[in-house]
């Protein structure tokens, strides 16, 4: 989701104009701000009050008013508005068919398991690891620990699959083969192949 459609479908869900200047002045307000890194700061999505505080803060301090502020953060911790990526069904039925254990490990701060049963995902995955429930987010070792447990597999024994090289990859510093894919740019990429093609190997 861009600034753009975020922005778009905060001001629409409050039945504001979401067209021409209103919505350009909103979207300049948010990313012309020199602190965007506090959107992404260490821990910030291990834990649910520190997540919403420092979005509600940054977008109180870029100008918006507090019922847009309010309207922002529910969008954006709406999972509906991140599709799935278009191979992620077939990838999972791929994997599964193979007798392969799915894990989800997300640095995410709302539960993302409702998206995953409107999806038809759910069956598929054996466990899910989510930041905001262990208190703990990637690259911190423990959070790769977490899924090891829950699974109940050794290090050797696991591929991580990931897309952000200084969190996901430092799935290594625990001892997990790790297969790093490029960014989600639209939901029609297919990146996932690539794993697939690993594991029947």
């Amino acid at each position: 989701m861009t600034t753009a459609e975020w922005v778009t479908r905060a001001l629409t869900s409050i039945g504001r104009d979401a067209s021409g200047a209103d919505l350009d002045d909103v979207v300049d307000k948010i990313m012309s701000r020199p602190d965007q890194e506090r959107l992404w700061a260490n821990g910030i999505d291990s834990d649910v009050a520190v997540h919403r505080d420092a979005y509600v803060s940054y977008l109180t301090d870029a100008g918006i008013d507090p019922q847009l502020v309010q309207a922002l953060y529910l969008q954006e911790s709406n999972a509906s508005n991140t599709p799935f990526a278009d191979d992620v069904f077939p990838t999972f039925n791929q994997i599964s068919k193979m007798g392969i254990q799915i894990a989800i490990l997300s640095d995410i701060h709302f539960d993302i398991r409702p998206a995953f049963r409107d999806g038809g995902l759910d069956s598929f995955v054996d466990s899910y690891v989510l930041s905001f429930e262990h208190g703990v987010q990637k690259p911190d070792r423990r959070i790769f620990e977490l899924v090891l447990t829950s699974l109940g597999m050794e290090p050797l024994e696991m591929l991580m699959v990931g897309d952000r090289g200084a969190y996901d990859g430092a799935a290594v510093e625990v001892g997990i083969p790790t297969l790093l894919v490029p960014p989600l740019r639209s939901k029609d990429d297919c990146r996932l192949h690539l794993a697939t093609a690993l594991l029947d190997s």
